[in-house]
């Protein structure tokens, strides 16, 4: 491979504002207590990859050091079916962070959004405990955060979005999202910035979903308030479901 897309520290710009935003996220919810092993879903878009970056930056460096394995769901209509499988396994080698690939059962004739999440998560929750991680690092960020505000709210009258850390009883995996206060479009100039910045995702449902109709009507809202994204995410954190609160 000519061109290996690896973000590193010391950053520049975009990347200092990155770390900073991950780094109060993981202090305002206590994301890393006690956890000295973690795992990261990697599906290899932008998101995931960031989150992996940064990561692998801050252990140690004002928290405590933690190990740090990364989880690929593999299959022909995964969110990383993009993705060559090669290209992580030598992001994750330069890294030095251990890489386990699960295999996807998802055919498209059964395909569909809920099915396909439960059926990744259980994945990675097997996976990340068979090396004794309980604590997994999820890509969202704060996007995604609005945009699920938003589809509880018109949906099911129900005013939450993503909670930065919810502990998963059913599983005994506790879920983080460090990046929950950073921006889609700042993660994607570091990664155009650092070459990471690739399409992955080709699931024909999920370019029909629910998620992908409230992200074109964020779009259209910001014609009008352009601080719509900013603003609904942070009415999330200040005033969401107590379930949100629950660190």
């Amino acid at each position: 491979m000519d061109f290996l897309p690896i973000a590193e520290p010391p950053w520049t710009g975009i990347g200092k504002k990155l770390e900073s935003m991950l780094r109060k996220a993981l202090y305002d919810y206590q994301m890393l207590e006690e956890v000295t092993h973690l795992a990261i879903a990697l599906s290899g878009g932008k998101d995931s990859l960031c989150l992996l970056f940064l990561l692998k930056a801050i252990s140690g460096r004002g928290f405590p050091q933690f190990n740090l394995t990364a989880i690929h769901v593999n299959g022909e209509f995964s969110c990383g079916a993009g993705v060559n499988i090669d290209y992580l396994h030598s992001i994750c080698n330069k890294l030095e962070v251990p890489l386990i690939i699960r295999e996807s059962t998802q055919k498209l004739e059964t395909l569909e959004c809920y099915g396909c999440s439960r059926e990744r998560r259980r994945l990675i929750f097997d996976a990340a405990k068979s090396v004794g991680a309980h604590t997994v690092a999820f890509g969202h960020h704060r996007d995604d955060h609005t945009q699920t505000i938003l589809m509880n709210l018109l949906h099911k009258a129900e005013f939450a979005g993503n909670m930065p850390k919810l502990h998963m009883h059913d599983y005994d995996v506790t879920i983080i999202r460090p990046m929950i206060y950073i921006a889609e479009d700042d993660i994607r100039s570091f990664a155009k910035q650092y070459g990471f910045m690739r399409i992955t995702c080709g699931c024909p449902v999920g370019q029909h979903s629910m998620r992908k109709k409230v992200g074109l009507l964020l779009n259209d809202i910001e014609t009008i308030f352009p601080n719509a994204r900013e603003n609904i995410a942070q009415a999330g954190f200040h005033y969401g479901s107590d379930k949100a609160k629950n660190r």
